[in-house]
């Protein structure tokens, strides 16, 4: 695998190929663990931006020793808890790259990745690279494996997964990430950028693994996520010509979320396609006996 020798010069300064932006908040239990998958990649020509959101455990620490011994590191601390997506925006504000992507403390690089998504993106003319990955457990076990959507997926749910690669540009014409949007504030980034006209390339080899455990994200704010990604998902689908794939996406919507009970969608369904709503009564039927158990759960 190249090691990296893109080099470009502004006022005699290099400027690596790929920034990357790590955000930790009490990651204390995986950061040593990811961020030895980072500095293990035989693609070198990148930088790391750690940037810590008040951590109150061991994470300072460790992000000194690490930073200490790689010149590639720079470590940034939040004076308060911001949150995710304003985390992320701090981090790539201070990235000199030419190519951007972001990596959670518990997820895990192949030693290949970086080097991978950049060889795809330096052959092709996308603008979003993004590929397949597995789903490890707590102690590093693999559960399954995850191939990511293709990339007119998008308006049924986030294609794109966790591991990408993206042009700087994407992130200027866009601003960062909406900071009011925690917890869905990637799925919205991609489709901003899908609205905005930047090409997505769907790449099906796994090179990543992410962590899947009890402190997660998705595992602890579940149903805030949905209720923020329902409107989201919405907007977009309303933009769709009439057809059977917007009748498949207003399903989509409404079976996805065991929380709030969106009966209007799926007469938007109906009024769109009856054929499609009738083809995937199972799938309605299925989420229906979700929505019990779900509740039955909550009493």
């Amino acid at each position: 695998m190249d090691k990296g020798t893109h080099v470009s010069m502004s006022e005699g300064v290099s400027i690596p190929a790929i920034s990357l932006v790590l955000p930790v908040y009490n990651g204390e239990r995986y950061l040593a663990e990811a961020l030895d998958s980072i500095f293990s990649q035989t693609f070198t020509d990148f930088e790391v931006i750690a940037v810590d959101d008040h951590s109150t455990d061991a994470t300072p620490a460790i992000l000194a020793d690490y930073a200490s011994r790689h010149s590639n590191m720079s470590v940034l601390r939040n004076e308060e808890n911001a949150k995710l997506p304003a985390t992320l925006n701090r981090g790539f504000a201070q990235a000199r790259g030419e190519w951007f992507s972001w990596t959670s403390d518990d997820n895990v690089l192949d030693p290949d990745t970086l080097g991978r998504l950049y060889a795809e993106a330096t052959a092709g003319t996308a603008d979003v690279y993004y590929a397949d990955f597995r789903i490890i457990d707590a102690a590093g076990r693999v559960m399954q494996t995850h191939r990511v959507g293709e990339p007119h997926e998008i308006v049924t749910g986030n294609p794109i997964g966790c591991c990408f690669l993206y042009r700087r540009e994407v992130d200027a014409k866009l601003g960062g990430y909406n900071e009011a949007l925690f917890g869905v504030e990637d799925y919205d980034f991609w489709l901003r950028a899908a609205r905005r006209g930047f090409a997505f390339a769907a790449i099906h080899e796994e090179m990543y693994s992410y962590r899947r455990h009890e402190g997660s994200l998705t595992a602890t704010r579940a149903k805030q996520i949905y209720a923020l990604s329902g409107p989201i998902m919405l907007k977009s689908i309303r933009e769709l010509p009439r057809s059977p794939w917007r009748a498949f996406a207003f399903l989509n919507l409404l079976t996805r979320d065991p929380y709030h009970l969106r009966w209007e969608l799926l007469l938007r369904a109906w009024r769109d396609h009856p054929p499609t709503v009738l083809k995937n009564w199972r799938k309605v039927a299925g989420w229906l006996r979700f929505v019990l158990r779900v509740r039955l759960g909550r009493s």
